[in-house]
């Protein structure tokens, strides 16, 4: 007989307690080690996998809701059959949009013609006549170019014998020389131009180009400066457009809706040994008033949107972090939640426990769907026409309280069966406890046609940012973060208003470097201002409207 045998008891009753300790025990682990393959799930995700949530609709499709209808995750991708019956999944990939270039480019008429040889009939040899043309376009690509402006001051002076002697006559007087005005310039003694002003701040900020490659850039036209100078160029530019950028700061808060989210940034600390981090955060304002600005914060304490949002009644619709908490306390705030940020912790779960999160995605995706329906009867002047914008927000308000208030109530008893078939602690059980405790913020968007189903507009803005890190790692200091914020909200608001940022800012820093000779910054009126607000801007030069990929 071996040890291990003769060390069992031999009643049952001890043999059962053994079998039952050993039955937690493995249940315990189990639930441990789906645990840790679902934190593992999530890292490789987020450190090798695609960034996509997208999921195969037939998965959902085994999910159907109580009304018999099933959920398609993702309209781009369909599932056609193969000739014997069976179905896969095909991308359908969009068309394109046709070879027909903008008509505001400029053309250069390049004209091939056959050799006189070959004009020559080759039956009778008699030339023959041209009787049409076929033309092609070509896109060709021009090289930027720097020039220098000689600003050319006329001086003016009266060359009276009598006002020679008058002036040698007269004590302390000194000849009057008259002389044309200097042009205001955007850096005081500086170089640059406007143009190049707004050239440096779209490269690194609306291209993510860092200032040493600008350095390259401008070296190849044989222009030597150095990045330190360029780093200040930017400083001193940010100090010209701040009216301009308190301006948007002040529009944004007076919008019925803010989207707001925030970002890490590095910022070089002499007294540390490495970065510490910053923050930049994002506030977006509701459609009237299309604006998005940046804010940078040392840390990440609440002091940053409590003092930005301190004037602020409306709708906040943001993520669920703590910070936001003493901002809701006041009845004038309300939260709106996002559905993407629920979503993300189901689709997260979904390696760990596939029927509950494909479940829960299903309920989801019906609640996209009628955002996308809704969607497609968005006029084409939504941005330009305010009566049109009111009138789809109340058709957007109807259909969810007829759609989606069905589906979410449906929704809400699933998710208070599911929460007591799974483990609080569970990747599913863990999703569950952040949506109920929230429901009332996670169904406020029903409430009005103004509010979105998600904070992804807020999260899109950011998205640059994040780029850009890549690029230029890092920010200095705190005043070099405050100056990154200020320059990435004139960026960002010209993508939002469909503009081309470059055309816009060298008008902005032309007109702020002529009013600004004329009295101090900072009693510029909102009048004087107004005309230099993106949307205002774009409706006097309608030629300046781009159209931006999402």
């Amino acid at each position: 007989m071996s040890t291990e045998a003769a060390c069992l008891p031999d009643d049952v009753a001890t043999l059962q307690q053994l079998v039952s300790t050993l039955t937690a025990t493995i249940a315990a682990q189990q639930r441990e080690l789906d645990q840790l393959q679902h934190y593992l799930a999530r890292l490789l995700r987020d450190r090798y996998g695609p960034r996509s949530e997208k999921l195969d609709p037939r998965q959902l499709g085994l999910f159907e809701t109580s009304a018999g209808e099933s959920a398609d995750e993702s309209p781009a991708e369909d599932a056609d059959e193969t000739a014997d019956g069976e179905q896969v999944l095909v991308r359908r990939r969009s068309k394109g949009r046709g070879r027909l270039l903008p008509p505001h480019l400029p053309r250069e008429r390049v004209e091939h013609d056959l050799p006189e040889a070959e004009k020559l009939c080759p039956c009778c040899h008699v030339p023959r006549e041209r009787i049409g043309e076929e033309t092609s376009e070509q896109l060709e690509y021009v090289p930027a170019s720097l020039k220098v402006l000689e600003h050319v001051r006329y001086k003016y002076a009266c060359k009276n014998p009598d006002c020679f002697g008058h002036l040698a006559a007269t004590p302390g007087a000194t000849a009057t020389v008259a002389i044309a005005p200097a042009p205001p310039k955007p850096i005081d003694k500086g170089l640059p131009g406007p143009g190049l002003v707004a050239h440096l701040i779209v490269n690194k900020l609306g291209d993510h180009l860092p200032l040493y490659r600008q350095e390259d850039e401008l070296a190849r036209y044989g222009v030597e400066i150095s990045r330190g100078t360029l780093c200040r160029w930017l400083h001193q530019a940010a100090q010209l457009l701040e009216p301009l950028y308190l301006l948007l700061v002040r529009r944004v808060r007076r919008s019925a809706v803010i989207h707001t989210d925030d970002t890490t940034v590095p910022v070089i600390d002499p007294h540390l040994p490495r970065t510490r981090t910053g923050r930049l955060w994002t506030y977006c304002g509701d459609d009237d008033q299309p604006y998005s600005v940046y804010e940078y914060t040392a840390s990440h304490k609440r002091d940053g949107p409590a003092a930005f949002l301190e004037e602020f009644g409306g709708w906040l619709q943001a993520d669920a972090w703590g910070g936001y908490d003493g901002i809701y306390a006041t009845s004038a705030v309300q939260q709106v939640s996002c559905w993407a940020h629920a979503r993300r912790k189901f689709f997260d779960a979904r390696t760990v426990q596939p029927a509950e999160a494909h479940a829960a995605l299903a309920y989801i995706a019906r609640l996209y769907e009628v955002e996308r329906a809704l969607g497609a009867q968005k006029p084409d002047d939504f941005r330009t026409n305010p009566a049109a914008r009111q009138a789809w927000f109340a058709l957007r308000h109807a259909w969810r309280q007829e759609q989606s208030l069905a589906i979410l109530a449906e929704f809400r008893t699933w998710l208070g069966e599911a929460q007591s078939r799974v483990l609080p602690k569970s990747p599913v059980g863990q999703a569950i406890a952040y949506v109920l405790p929230r429901w009332e913020s996670f169904v406020r968007y029903c409430d009005d046609g103004r509010l979105a189903i998600d904070n992804n507009l807020s999260e899109r803005t950011l998205r640059p940012c994040a780029i850009g890190r890549k690029n230029w790692l890092f920010v200095g200091h705190d005043a070099a973060g405050r100056t990154l914020a200020m320059l990435y909200s004139f960026i960002a608001s010209a993508k939002r208003n469909e503009l081309e940022p470059w055309a816009w800012l060298r008008d902005a820093i032309s007109a702020l470097a002529r009013l600004s000779a004329d009295c101090d910054p900072a009693d510029l009126t909102d009048e004087e201002l107004t005309p230099l607000l993106p949307d205002v801007w774009l409706a006097a030069h309608p030629e300046a409207h781009r159209r931006y990929s999402r």
